[in-house]
Formats: structure tokens, sequence, C-alpha cells
């Protein structure tokens, strides 16, 4: 490890987006993997030999001789600890690891409705880190937990976070078709999925509904006003690997023409202190031209995985526009995200 360079850990490594996450931090600049951790039956055994990789890429070299610890604050000596926990075991743990004074960068849903925990997509609403002051001088830890949205609520928060800041959005009305890696692994079985389209995922909807009017709220006196938007969303399950496709129609405040709105989305940039970091989305959203595009086979991929990418934005004739939205689920929607988030956190000097 380089002088420079700050010890991590991964917590819940062996599953999907744990295994999102070693690929991704493979050769980061800032952070240095010194502890993979799963659950008991993973424990002891080196990570090789514990891990049914299901990634296309390889699994990273420095992963495979790495013997799993236990997901325990004193088997994991590290100043950020990434969360890969199921949000049952994520809301017994992630607080003990930041009374033991690590930043917890959480994919969980356990905490993100909690007044004093950030709810972060560092091109949408990097002021609201300033939030872990007040977080840790009301929970008397030196350590913090930050987390990152639900996968669907990541592109389609980022797209309405442009539209937002320049002619204000009112309400919006949104059907996901979201992909097989965002259920983890061994996921949906074949049998359900294979000539299907499944129209219900356990909570996410109400997910949907909530977590961006918490990221499009203003930090105001050390708590989040949310934004007073409407949303109607429809979540589904539908044969894709990865990459989360949302269909949504927007009411503007001051309604525009398409082509007006389409440059506000090409223009928009992440805040001065989430621009330039490792992970910062390059460009923050890219958008398509063509009558039949964003697909997620060939557009999951756009800036590493971290660009947000539009396409199809149109005259709605109930609203005002609607346009489709995709981002990948695994990388900006999750183990992207909580990395770009410590990335924030530590160039905020709030580590």
């Amino acid at each position: 490890m380089s002088q420079s360079q700050i010890p991590v850990a991964i917590l819940g490594a062996t599953g999907s987006v744990g295994q999102r996450f070693i690929s991704l931090l493979d050769n980061h600049p800032w952070f240095k993997v010194v502890a993979l951790a799963a659950s008991d039956r993973s424990v002891g055994q080196k990570f090789s030999d514990a891990c049914r990789w299901v990634l296309n890429d390889p699994m990273p070299d420095y992963a495979r001789e790495m013997i799993v610890v236990p997901a325990l604050p004193e088997s994991v000596n590290a100043k950020i600890v990434f969360s890969a926990l199921h949000n049952e075991i994520a809301k017994d743990l992630e607080p003990q690891f930041a009374k033991a004074g690590a930043a917890v960068c959480s994919n969980a849903s356990s905490y993100r409705r909690e007044e004093d925990v950030p709810l972060l997509l560092p091109e949408v609403n990097a002021k609201h880190i300033q939030l872990v002051k007040i977080q840790r001088e009301q929970r008397g830890w030196s350590g913090c937990i930050l987390t990152n949205p639900n996968c669907t609520s990541t592109g389609l928060t980022v797209a309405l976070k442009a539209l937002n800041d320049a002619f204000g959005v009112k309400k919006v009305f949104a059907v996901s078709l979201q992909a097989l890696s965002g259920a983890g692994y061994p996921g949906v079985s074949s049998l359900d999925i294979i000539d299907n389209v499944i129209p219900n995922i356990n909570g996410e909807e109400e997910k949907v509904e909530w977590e961006p009017r918490k990221m499009l709220g203003k930090l105001n006196s050390g708590k989040i006003d949310l934004a007073n938007v409407t949303f109607s969303v429809h979540t589904n399950r539908v044969a894709v690997i990865d990459g989360h496709t949302v269909c949504a129609s927007v009411q503007l405040e001051k309604p525009v023409e398409p082509e007006t709105a389409i440059q506000a989305l090409r223009d928009y940039a992440a805040p001065p202190s989430a621009r330039e970091l490792p992970s910062s989305p390059r460009p923050v959203i890219s958008v398509r031209n063509e009558a039949d595009r964003p697909q997620p086979r060939l557009d999951r991929l756009t800036g590493k995985g971290m660009t947000t990418v539009v396409g199809r934005l149109r005259r709605d004739p109930i609203l005002d526009l609607k346009f489709v939205v995709l981002s990948h689920n695994t990388i900006r929607g999750a183990a992207g995200g909580s990395i770009y988030n410590a990335e924030l956190l530590v160039n905020e000097g709030l580590l």
C-alpha cells in the first residue's frame, strides 16, 4: 500500500455487489482493499475458494488469496467500509462499524430514511454529505454511515435533477424495467423470468417514490427538506442481466420544448466538489438521439458504467415530457455509487 492510499474493507464480499466492489477497487488510486468479509460459511477460506465469481470481468489477482474474515469491527481494520450486506444484517452491523470509527458506505436501505444519514448521489446532492457532522454529533460516534439510493432511483434522480434545476419538476410517472442482477445471486429463478416479466419487486415502488424527494431536497439547518414532487411508480423485473431502464413522464413548473430540455440534460454538470473524483461520471448525462436508444446491452457501460443515459425525450400528451433513462444498476446504482460517495467524503475532509 502506498503512503497515500486509504485502507478499505468490503462487507458481503462474496455476493454479486461485493464482487462488483472488488472489481472496481482493483488499482483504485485512493483506496486499498485490506479485508474481505462475509458470512460464517466463507470465513477462513481463500476468497477464490469461497466465492462463485459471476462477473464477466475476471476476478482481480489481489483478491484471490485473501482470507475471508468475519464481518465484525474487531476483524476489519479499515477507515472505510463498503457494505453490500442484506438489509436486516446491515441494520445491526453498520452502526457497530460507525461506533468503531469507520466510515460505512452502504448499499443497504436500512438507514436511508434517517434524518441525519446522507442519501447521496454526488453529482446531484453533494452538499448533503455535511449531514455527517450532525450524525456524529447526535450519535456520539467518530465514524459515520452514508447511503446510496435504490438502483432504480439512481438514474431517474440524476435526470430529474437536471430538469428540476432548469424548469422545476412537479409530478413524475415512471415504469421500471429492472435487470436480474438487482436481485443478487442466485436471484430470480430461470423458470420465473424466462419468457416473462414480473410486475412486482417487493418494496421497490415505495423506495423510488420517496428517495428522489430526499435527494432533490434542500439541506436546511441540519436536516433535509424533501422536494415537493409527486411520484407514481411501477417496478418490473425483466430478463436483462445488467442495466435498469425507466420510462418516465414528467410535469414541469415551466413547460418547455423537448429540444430545450435535451440541452439542459446535456449541459448538466456535477457540483464542483464531485466533478473531478476518480469515479465521477464523465459525462454526468449522455443523451441519445436514436429512436431506439438507450438499450441496456449497448449503453449500460457508458462512462465506465457511471453515466446516466437518456433517450427518446419527447412531448407527453398528459403531462409535459416523456423520456427513457438507463443506468448500470450494479456500477452506478450500487458499488460504483458507494465508491463515489467515499471519494466525496475524503475530498470534503470528512473522513
